[in-house]
């Protein structure tokens, strides 16, 4: 793992860096915002560790610039005076931690690790290998004309070997489609590999892509085949290729021209015969107006489009989403089959789901967590969503319901606070601030 870390104090930033070191970290050093972001741009990061005061800027306000330039990344703030605001305002810009200098020191190392982890967790769900896909046609929930016109379009386009490009927002089912598309073809018996891009820097993503030789660079102390090599007869599912560097993207315009690739640190082509799916909620006409895609690429890439519609698009599909979600949810946990009450359906229908399918099934776990009976009432659901009706929440604040729904979910989970986090959607420093902020 590489840290960049980020502190005006040469003395102290030396010292620390020297400590991570011996942890062994690889370690980059700025002084300044303005050049740690050049090291950013020119070297492959994995974590920064960021001063809040810097000489030329906030380290607050940094890290909402580094995560939205970098998403793969992790942030840890640290500060020599905290304060809950700016904690608070650092986890909402996308901070992993915020910590004070002097009474945190020995929460530093502990929390680089828990950083670490859980970018090799992300990394690792990040990359899915199938052999059939792993959806089929019959998997894709909805009657509404949106996303049976998408389906139609799908199941026409997946008996050829044409490069498909799918279009949607976040959670809008991209890779259901993509593996159905896979299964539903002529290489249905062969790989189907799916890889998120976003979830890697540059350099990263280059490696996993289109492998390397032993000694390529350092780390490198083994040859990796790249995911194009382990596609080879089969098919490529290139999730959120709006986000791929441009550099790279020459790179994989080779593969679709020509049908071969050069791993990293071999002299050598490798032939490979791969079908490329690719997904992305950007608009890449604009990006390509804006320099950040290249139009050659997306003309390859845009063998055939289809747009997938948007939850609140298709309103009338949600119960049948719904009935789905809670039924694998009560096979998962054992339980009895949770039903929506009327009064929850309608507030469902009515709600703009900006996560699409992914927040609905969130949605219906954490509300079947908080279920007495097994009717989800609209008193389970999340504040949000109860206040498009403000008579159903009438005479409790928004903290009086926040409260309650944190009790709920750690008396699910026994007291786990880790996964009583990732139920809340929500970092597991906020949780403690929450918990002791209405004193549970």
């Amino acid at each position: 793992m590489n840290i960049l870390l980020i502190d005006d104090e040469a003395p102290l930033r030396k010292l620390l860096a020297r400590l991570i070191g011996l942890e062994g970290f690889i370690v980059e050093e700025a002084g300044t915002l303005k050049s740690g972001l050049s090291v950013l741009q020119h070297k492959a990061i994995d974590i920064v560790l960021c001063d809040v005061k810097l000489p030329d800027g906030s380290g607050v306000d940094f890290v909402k610039q580094v995560r939205h330039e970098f998403p793969a990344l992790e942030c840890i703030l640290l500060t020599a005076y905290g304060n809950i605001a700016d904690g608070v305002q650092s986890i909402k810009n996308g901070a992993f931690d915020y910590i004070t200098k002097g009474n945190d020191n020995d929460r530093i190392i502990p929390l680089l690790h828990q950083a670490a982890n859980k970018i090799n967790a992300e990394k690792k769900a990040a990359i899915r290998i199938k052999k059939n896909g792993g959806y089929q046609f019959e998997d894709i929930i909805g009657n509404s004309p949106l996303i049976k016109n998408a389906i139609n379009l799908a199941r026409r386009i997946a008996a050829t070997d044409n490069s498909v490009l799918l279009l949607g927002e976040t959670g809008t089912g991209k890779e259901v489609f993509a593996g159905a598309i896979h299964a539903a073809g002529k290489r249905a018996e062969q790989a189907f590999i799916a890889i998120n891009c976003s979830a890697f820097t540059r350099d990263l993503l280059e490696g996993e892509l289109f492998g390397y030789k032993a000694g390529a660079y350092t780390g490198a102390s083994r040859e990796k085949k790249g995911l194009i090599q382990l596609a080879d007869k089969g098919t490529l599912f290139l999730d959120e290729i709006g986000e791929m560097n441009i550099e790279l993207q020459a790179k994989l315009l080779r593969v679709l021209e020509n049908g071969e690739f050069i791993r990293l640190g071999d002299e050598k082509a490798t032939k490979v015969d791969i079908r490329i799916i690719a997904a992305t909620n950007r608009d890449l006409e604009a990006e390509i107006e804006n320099g950040r895609f290249r139009a050659d690429l997306y003309y390859r890439i845009n063998g055939f489009t289809i747009c997938l519609p948007a939850l609140r698009e298709r309103s009338e599909d949600i119960a049948a989403l719904a009935s789905h979600f809670l039924a694998k949810y009560a096979l998962k946990e054992g339980g009895a089959l949770f039903r929506l009450h009327p009064d929850s359906l309608q507030l469902l229908k009515q709600n703009q789901w900006k996560g699409n399918i992914r927040e609905l099934k969130n949605v219906l776990e954490r509300a079947a967590i908080l279920a007495d009976d097994t009717a989800i009432l609209p008193a389970q659901l999340p504040y949000d969503i109860q206040q498009q009706d403000n008579s159903l929440s009438r005479g409790l604040s928004l903290a009086e319901v926040e409260k309650m729904h944190i009790r709920k979910v750690l008396e699910h989970t026994k007291g786990n606070k880790t996964k009583t986090a990732e139920l809340l959607g929500i970092g597991l420093t906020t949780l403690y601030r929450k918990m002791e902020e209405y004193h549970i």
